[in-house]
């Protein structure tokens, strides 16, 4: 129940046979670099290791026309001149005689995680695969791009696992308009792709890449466009179009999969991208991912899997280096988290003394190492009186009785009567403080009649496990039900919490409630300055 990572040395065989300034930057290395930097950091060996099968013509066909998987078929065939030839018939793609052979390999790797996931064998995975897929459509090669994989995986795991909802989350630099239009009329796979588009001047240069591009038909609203049309996008952004935009809409949507397009052209150091996300932001969104991720019948409670090559388009050697040394550092952070490799754990205490304990734990915490520590106080829990606005710690009580002197370091928050408002109060506030202030340990304290159920309380712990790098400590009434405490145990090792259920929307009250909060916070909390108003 740990990491399944999926590779084969074959994917390596395909490289350009002429000169192509374009296509030269996909080169075998792309691949390598990434395995190697996962080997070095004694990583690979953790992972539950699968070889990659080759995709049978059958499963190309979930997808694909015949006629286009029948031309792939025959260029393991061709010669030199004609590959060239028949690869100028498409945008930014190059043909090998190994080249079926690899892309039927790239879409197995895809497909063996999905079936690792879904039968419980692994909790969540990582494909790394050659050539890449998101740029692919039913019958045309596109941008370095031979089949979907990505679009494969889900039609797979809708077939043959019976699935309904599947999440698709691209965060290449480069709009996956393959990926967008073989699901736009479909409402069971919700497409969500951020990509660098300036009003059009950037490649793929489509009038679809845009934000008014929602789907067509049935699956209308099920395609999501968040187009950059500026370059240098940081960390915050990523962040703040995570929790304002995909969030919302992944756990309204409540998708039984979710699969990632994971090209890292829009990570820092790629000169192509032009973007500023470290790694470390990465590894916080991959973590965010598996909280909407929840399959309720399948024991694993599946995360998310990342299937797409770790892409680094430079234009120059140099640049090349820089990028794959920056994609190794991705891949390490991001196996770290899916594998969790983290602290945290679960404190049970008398309902009388929770306060009392709670004082406690906070002076613990800032007496022996966590520089800055954030409480979020669930129920009627008064902030400990001595405890002072000196930077160090945040007090955040939800459902509390309001603070007589609220400050930047003391909020507190009226708990929300519904699904949606529990959710807008999470992601549109209590995380974007958390990640602003960036804290060494959390405590999550319950109180007595709370007034959360298990699955909030368990989300609500789940997603503050990511600002402190899962630093947190659990503090809950004695008294509380075995299944709370299961259910927290659970989601502080790593799994993914349990689905809300039903959603419904948040009343006008808990929102004018919301934004009353944010607007004082605002000028002192820099990720609810970036983060547009909910």
């Amino acid at each position: 129940m740990g990491t399944a990572l999926v590779y084969h040395e074959d994917m390596t065989a395909a490289r350009l046979l002429w000169e192509d300034p374009e296509c030269e930057i996909e080169c075998p290395q792309r691949l390598t670099a990434a395995l190697e930097g996962l080997q070095q950091r004694g990583l690979e060996q953790r992972c539950l290791r699968l070889v990659a099968r080759e995709a049978s013509e059958a499963e190309l066909g979930l997808v694909h026309s015949p006629e286009y998987v029948a031309l792939l078929r025959g260029t393991q065939a061709l010669g030199t001149q004609e590959l060239q030839a028949l690869s100028g018939q498409y945008d930014a793609v190059y043909f090998h005689p190994r080249t079926f052979h690899c892309a039927r390999l790239a879409v197995g790797a895809a497909l063996q995680l999905v079936d690792a996931v879904m039968t419980g064998a692994v909790r969540n995975g990582l494909a790394l695969v050659r050539p890449p897929g998101h740029h692919s459509q039913r019958a045309a090669a596109n941008g370095f791009c031979v089949f979907n994989s990505v679009a494969i995986a889900a039609r797979h795991a809708k077939q043959k696992h019976g699935l309904h909802r599947v999440l698709i989350v691209d965060w290449d630099v480069h709009h996956g308009q393959g990926t967008q239009y073989i699901f736009e009329d479909d409402p069971s796979v919700l497409y969500f792709s951020w990509h660098r588009y300036e009003h059009r001047r950037f490649w793929p240069y489509l009038r679809e890449s845009d934000a008014d591009a929602v789907g067509q038909g049935q699956g209308l609203g099920f395609t999501v466009n968040l187009p950059w049309n500026q370059v240098g996008m940081g960390n915050a952004d990523y962040m703040a179009a995570f929790l304002h935009v995909l969030l919302p809409l992944a756990f309204e949507f409540d998708p039984e999969l979710v699969l990632v397009s994971a090209g890292f052209d829009s990570a820092i150091g790629d000169p192509e991208g032009q973007m500023q996300a470290t790694p470390e932001c990465f590894a916080h969104l991959t973590q965010l991912l598996q909280c909407p991720g929840v399959y309720p019948e399948c024991p694993s409670s599946p995360g998310p899997l990342l299937d797409e090559p770790p892409a680094a388009r430079p234009h120059k050697a140099l640049a090349q280096d820089k990028a794959l040394t920056a994609l190794g550092r991705v891949l390490y952070l991001l196996d770290r988290l899916l594998d969790g490799q983290v602290s945290s754990g679960i404190a049970a205490t008398p309902a009388p003394a929770t306060a009392a304990t709670l004082d406690v734990a906070i002076r613990c915490g800032l007496s022996h190492g966590a520089q800055r520590l954030l409480c979020v106080a669930v129920g009627q829990l008064d902030r400990p009186p001595d405890l002072t606005d000196d930077g160090r710690n945040l007090w955040l009580n939800i459902g509390g009785k309001e603070a007589a002197a609220p400050s930047t370091f003391h909020v507190c928050v009226p708990l929300p009567g519904t699904t949606g408002g529990f959710l807008n109060c999470v992601l549109a506030l209590v995380l974007p403080l958390a990640y602003s202030f960036q804290p060494d340990l959390v405590l999550v304290a319950l109180g007595p009649a709370h007034g959360l159920r298990d699955p909030q309380a368990a989300l609500l712990t789940a997603l503050l496990r990511g600002p402190a790098g899962g630093r947190v400590l659990a503090l809950i009434d004695e008294e509380s039900t075995p299944q709370l405490v299961g259910v927290l145990a659970r989601v502080l090792h790593g799994e993914a919490p349990p689905s809300l259920g039903p959603f419904s929307m948040a009343s006008p009250e808990d929102m004018q409630a919301l934004m009353r909060l944010r607007g004082p916070l605002e000028p002192q909390w820099k990720m609810l300055q970036v983060a547009a108003s909910p």
